[in-house]
């Protein structure tokens, strides 16, 4: 496991134990409820960026097929 995975795992679960412990007390705090899910999306994002698309391998699969046609 690389660094950059921990780092993005870290980040979601970190952000979300914030983003559930500023919701669960009886006072919310409202700035630390934003830093965790601003942490938790930072995360999300950075795990999602490095997963490819289904469409990008369709796209190339449909253009040599109609490559072949001709």
């Amino acid at each position: 496991m690389n660094i950059s995975r921990i780092v993005n795992l870290l980040a979601i679960i970190i952000g979300g134990a914030i983003a559930l412990y500023a919701q669960a007390e009886e006072k919310q705090d409202t700035y630390l409820l934003i830093g965790g899910i601003v942490l938790l999306m930072f995360g999300i994002y950075r795990t999602s960026r490095n997963i490819p698309s289904k469409f990008d391998k369709q796209e190339d699969e449909s253009f040599i097929k109609s490559e072949d046609e001709d």
